[in-house]
């Protein structure tokens, strides 16, 4: 009888978020890309490191479209398939829109993996799918060297509603949905330094933050006060604040003590715990990030933590702001806090 890996993330190099390419070796990868011309009604491409595409098919309809997977971060197999399918279904709503189908991109392993696990995962993706009303309609497998699991989903948003990440006014409050950790407690669970009690605890949280549907975007885009939106994932806080800097040619002012943070985080990021791709975020972009003088490393390094179907950072109108977050909190976001405000300067984040 073949004998089975048990454990998904021993299987992979990396999981979750903290897969993704740097933000600078992406940059770089994607200079030479043509200029995308003569296509008018693709109303978002790749221009601004957007959460999806986005094209106009009528002047009350467009299609968002977008694709999302990654190695295992957790070792549930059930539970990776939700998590990987949240986070992909978080990309239509960070644009304002309503997912109405997707379709599953698998990469397993084979001789290596149980038939059982692959079914697990598959099933934690559609049950994910089936909360947002929607079905996977079909999709695409290969055999890989680590196992890989994702959607790519299709969506539509009203032209009128859409929210890019480049929309940002001098201003706007920054409202975050979810606490930031989820790669620093990704972090500690691999260490196996972890007495058993506190591993389950922090697992569990990881899993509850991760599998949390952003559905609440699609309802932000009808607040006349939201300017720009996107959704905190592999570059961090930081690195998806600052494409949002640079799209709307803002500078943007965080306050560190205002962030959420997962339960147990910072006690976890001063041991220090972290990914690999929080330093390498960082070597991305930190010549764009102005730190205060005495802030600690480990702050830092939550704030390019790389979140896994993280939360949603929200440019609003001040006159929108108590809107927006009992808008959040009722939705169940009960972390979601003002971190800071967009203002007039070079593209930017200056970090209190």
């Amino acid at each position: 009888m073949a004998q089975f890996e048990t454990r998904l993330t021993a299987l992979a190099h990396g999981g979750g978020c903290g897969c993704k390419l740097s933000p600078a070796v992406l940059r770089e990868l994607l200079s030479h890309m043509p200029a995308i011309q003569g296509f008018p009604d693709l109303l978002v491409g790749i221009e601004t490191g957007d959460d999806a595409a986005v094209y106009r098919i009528n002047s009350e309809q467009a299609v968002v479209a977008t694709t999302d997977f990654f190695m295992p971060i957790v070792d549930d197999p059930f539970d990776f398939g939700r998590i990987a399918a949240a986070n992909a279904l978080s990309d239509v709503y960070a644009m304002g829109g309503q997912p109405i189908m997707a379709l599953a991109i698998m990469g397993m392993p084979l001789g290596k993996i149980a038939p059982e696990t692959v079914r697990a995962i598959l099933a934690g993706g559609a049950a994910i799918c089936a909360s947002a009303g929607i079905p996977v309609a079909g999709g695409h497998s290969i055999d890989s060297p680590e196992p890989i699991y994702g959607l790519a989903v299709i969506g539509l948003v009203n032209p009128d509603r859409l929210l890019r990440n480049s929309g940002a006014k001098s201003g706007d409050a920054l409202i975050l949905s979810k606490a930031l950790g989820v790669g620093v407690i990704s972090a500690a669970l691999k260490s196996g330094q972890l007495e058993t009690q506190r591993q389950s605890t922090l697992c569990a949280t990881l899993v509850d933050s991760a599998t949390r549907l952003n559905s609440v975007g699609h309802s932000l885009a009808s607040v006349a006060q939201v300017n720009a939106m996107t959704d905190v994932t592999g570059f961090g806080l930081l690195g998806h604040g600052l494409e949002m800097c640079r799209g709307s040619g803002l500078q943007a002012r965080i306050r560190f003590d205002a962030l959420p943070l997962l339960q147990g985080v910072a006690d976890l990021a001063r041991v220090p715990y972290r990914t690999g791709a929080a330093g390498r975020n960082w070597a991305s972009y930190g010549h764009e990030v102005a730190l205060a003088p005495d802030l600690a490393q480990w702050k830092r390094d939550l704030m390019c933590d790389p979140q896994t179907n993280g939360g949603l950072l929200i440019a609003v109108g001040a006159d929108g702001v108590a809107n927006v977050l009992d808008a959040l909190h009722t939705a169940g976001f009960e972390r979601a806090a003002v971190i800071g405000n967009m203002q007039d300067g070079p593209p930017g984040i200056k970090v209190e």
